[in-house]
């Protein structure tokens, strides 16, 4: 998908202009592109597994649900917070500080040049709570749509083939959707349309992640709470992703951040919880497992429903 991506974004760069529509369209375009390759591409494998079903059954269902789980960031998520976490229960020291903020840099896209312990430890949290909703829970709702699908029609787009489209979609939101030059055009498309795809995917976090914790406060003032926090936010689905992770977590999050330098301040979140710690990072983390299987639990009760 990247290199799909970065071929035709250098197509559309050849185009000398700045007239804003052009760019629009070419970034509509290239979406369409992209998710149609993406989409076909996982519903050809999906036509190869359901042929080979028949052959061998346990064979093939293992292949394909490999394939599946190259969608979801589940493993390297917590691989690349671990690593965090573990560089800070050693000791800060300055060689050990650069070398934290060389690997947050790998996973949020804030400036870390100056970030002490604290505010790394912060950014942890924020990125581990946002991306367990993008990387993991927002295809995991993809996937279980495209088995429903299959439930009535195998013909139809089935899970690798949904989860596919709404990788793809992530995807071009990372590499075009920012707000600065052309990008600002050439990946509107595809950043509102990663809104979109993670739009439901959210708010089924909001609702179902309380159940996975003990808090103080019941699960409906969880879910309230994190929904007046977390709807402040500029974005439709970030704010609620952290919110409901702070909550449960019993984690403050939000404040200022720097993009390429340009100061942005994010509201506050859960502010009468303690700042970040080791702990609830890792506690952050174990929700995310813990909601993983409540969702897998569900899924299979809602099909097996389905089938009587």
């Amino acid at each position: 998908m990247g290199v799909v991506i970065s071929f035709l974004k250098g197509l559309a760069e050849r185009i000398k202009t700045e007239n804003k529509l052009k760019l629009y369209i070419a970034g509509l375009i290239i979406t369409f592109i992209v998710l149609s390759l993406s989409g076909f591409s996982g519903w050809i494998i999906e036509r190869l597994f359901l042929i080979l079903k028949i052959r061998n059954p346990i064979l093939s269902t293992i292949f394909f649900a490999f394939i599946l789980s190259s969608s979801l960031a589940s493993r390297s998520l917590n691989k690349s917070i671990s690593e965090i976490l573990s560089l800070i229960s050693k000791g800060i020291h300055e060689n050990n500080l650069s070398n934290l903020r060389q690997k947050l840099s790998l996973v949020v896209g804030r400036d870390v040049e100056n970030l002490d312990t604290n505010e790394i430890l912060r950014a942890s949290a924020e990125t581990a709570s946002e991306n367990s909703v993008d990387g993991i829970f927002a295809p995991l709702f993809w996937m279980f749509l495209g088995t429903i699908f299959w439930e009535f029609n195998q013909s139809m787009p089935g899970p690798l083939a949904m989860a596919w489209i709404f990788k793809a979609s992530s995807t071009i939101d990372s590499m075009l959707g920012y707000k600065e030059g052309k990008l600002k055009w050439l990946g509107f498309t595809g950043a509102k349309l990663d809104d979109l795809m993670v739009w439901i995917p959210a708010r089924i976090v909001l609702i179902t992640l309380p159940f996975c914790c003990k808090t103080n406060q019941s699960i409906r003032k969880t879910i309230m709470d994190s929904w007046k926090d977390g709807i402040v936010d500029c974005s439709p689905n970030s704010g609620i992703s952290e919110a409901i992770f702070a909550y449960c977590a019993e984690v403050r999050m939000g404040g200022v951040n720097y993009y390429k330098g340009v100061k942005k301040i994010k509201p506050i979140i859960a502010k009468s919880y303690p700042i970040a710690s080791i702990y609830s990072v890792k506690k952050i983390l174990n929700l995310s497992l813990r909601l993983q299987l409540f969702w897998l639990l569900g899924f299979s009760l809602i099909i097996k429903l389905i089938n009587l």
